[in-house]
């Protein structure tokens, strides 16, 4: 078989990658509802730019193009990713989209330089856009590039490597392990904005050193201003930090004259996105890979036999990857207007959106309860109040954010529901979302546990001083009212009286109530009748002198 890695030629050629960041605030704010989008639109140097989506009733027009993509979900997906309209705003409904996204326009091109190509590759900037969503402290960065008429190998090597944030190790050239030599964004007149510095050994190494955490690449960084990382030494309203593996999610769209040229050794090393290599071999052993079609791979348009023209189109899901193949003569492939590169540019997109959302999010609820219970110290008061705080306050976004954002299934339409399948099922986020609301639920648990276990002791308490008052109420009772006659004193008099009985009655109650746990226990074990003289003796000595019962 002839190697097709420079035979074959991507026609069209596109890539997005979608990278799920952190918003990270202090305790003090956690408790009210962040709008990083605010503070974004408001920063003097922001390139970013607020999207005004064609939805929203000052547009003139609804395009073809986002109605189809509109009636593809489910009502209630609909209303999250579109809101609702003017009546239903105005009726008290679910109002507008929690989604605000922003875009920046000044980036056009990208320059790849590989570390064994003589040419670098100049891809073009379609899409640079940021996600944000309601109450969620996640954003989503979406980063579309395209090409044409590149050879296999080329197109292999730009999905295996740009979406890299930081090296994994260097090389013994001292290069960026799986990184390109260089990755530069340019503006319109072809001039460098910012450029990668993947062989920069001792940054990095510096950075994980004194933070603990990766420290993401120059251009990334650039990229991505005003936001800045958590960690760093930059000033900055938003800050962030990296939730998932350092590779970020990619979609791929690749037409070629004949897809059937391409070998399964060419097929799986796109779906998996892996390094280039011969077009006879596997990248993995046959016995790993014996099931990825199965797996992997959603063959409605596929069909090995080729009986049928259309039947040339694979997409392969990995949960990390999403990869669309096809022919680029036919029709159903390419169509602009209903054809699979429209349904990629749409309808595929916010799938892949919406499920890598789902999962960022609820990493980002277990972040917050790990740090929860490692702040937490049982032996200092204002450590357990903020302790109770931060669950409290997770647990009602968690609540929120099942009611508001997390769908099993967001379309009847029988190819978008059943790649969202996929795409979950790859995530393994039902798993993922069992487990938080597992965690959550018992940290919950525990709260109202401790809650009712407080309230019992100080209702243990409050029994024991009443029961000792108990004994001075009858005492007097039987006594009568008129124990003392102080009918015809002064007033002054009986303020003198008053005084004089109330503040021994204070110090008794006040040191009763400090006395009250082994009051307690001493009670308990008077109310014992198998419990000998002696045992209740040793309880009633205790009261004063002795070591507290644990309960």
């Amino acid at each position: 078989m002839a190697d097709n890695l420079q035979s074959s030629i991507v026609r069209d050629f596109r890539q997005t990658l979608l990278w799920p960041i952190q918003l990270m605030r202090d305790d003090h704010s956690l408790d009210t509802v962040h709008c990083p989008w605010n503070t974004l639109s408001a920063s003097p140097d922001s390139p970013w730019l607020e999207i005004k989506d064609e939805f929203l009733q000052s547009s003139p027009h609804l395009s073809e193009a986002r109605y189809q993509e509109f009636v593809t979900f489910l009502p209630f997906a609909q209303r999250f990713l579109y809101g609702e309209g003017k009546h239903g705003r105005e009726s008290g409904g679910y109002g507008e989209s929690p989604i605000h996204i922003f875009t920046r326009t000044d980036i056009r091109q990208v320059r790849i330089t590989l570390h064994d190509e003589p040419q670098p590759i100049l891809l073009h900037v379609l899409h640079v856009e940021l996600y944000f969503f309601f109450d969620i402290d996640v954003a989503m960065l979406a980063f579309e590039v395209t090409g044409t008429d590149l050879p296999l190998k080329s197109a292999m090597e730009v999905m295996y490597r740009l979406g890299r944030t930081y090296p994994n190790y260097w090389d013994d050239t001292g290069e960026g392990g799986h990184c390109a030599q260089s990755i530069e964004w340019l503006d319109y007149q072809g001039k460098v904005m910012a450029r990668s510095d993947y062989e920069d050994k001792a940054r990095y190494l510096a950075y994980v050193k004194e933070n603990h955490v990766p420290c993401v690449s120059l251009h990334w960084l650039a990229l991505l201003h005003p936001l800045v990382p958590h960690y760093s030494g930059q000033e900055g309203a938003l800050r962030y930090r990296e939730i998932e593996y350092q590779r970020m999610p990619l979609m791929a769209y690749l037409s070629f004259d004949d897809v059937s040229q391409l070998s399964r050794g060419d097929l799986i090393r796109l779906g998996l996105v892996c390094q280039p290599w011969h077009s006879e071999t596997l990248p993995f052993t046959e016995h790993f890979l014996q099931e990825f079609e199965k797996y992997n791979c959603y063959d409605r348009y596929w069909d090995e036999a080729r009986q049928d023209p259309w039947s040339t189109t694979r997409i392969m899901c990995t949960g990390q990857n999403f990869v669309v193949v096809g022919s680029h003569q036919h029709r159903v492939f390419t169509n602009e207007k209903t054809g699979i590169k429209r349904h990629y540019q749409n309808q595929y997109f916010l799938l892949f959106l919406i499920a890598h959302f789902q999962k960022a999010a609820l990493l980002m609820l277990s972040d917050r309860m790990v740090q929860a219970i490692s702040r937490l110290d049982i032996q200092r008061e204002d450590s357990v109040k903020a302790f109770r705080a931060r669950i409290r306050q997770a647990t009602a976004v968690f609540l929120r954010f099942t009611h508001r954002y997390w769908f099993e299934n967001v379309s009847d339409q029988a190819v978008a529901k059943d790649l969202f399948a996929l795409i979950l099922r790859q995530l393994d986020s039902v798993s993922l979302f069992e487990k938080t609301r597992r965690r959550i639920m018992d940290m919950a648990e525990y709260l109202e546990g401790e809650e009712i276990k407080r309230q019992a002791d100080t209702v243990v308490r409050l029994t024991v001083v009443t029961i000792l008052g108990l004994i001075g109420t009858m005492t007097s009772g039987l006594l009568g009212m008129n124990l003392i006659d102080l009918t015809q004193t002064s007033l002054l008099e009986k303020m003198g009286y008053f005084t004089l009985v109330f503040i021994p009655v204070s110090v008794l109650t006040f040191y009763t109530v400090i006395k009250s746990r082994r009051l307690s226990q001493f009670l308990d074990a008077l109310s014992n009748e198998g419990a000998g003289l002696r045992y209740k003796l040793a309880k009633f000595r205790n009261v004063w002198l002795g070591k507290l019962d644990e309960q």
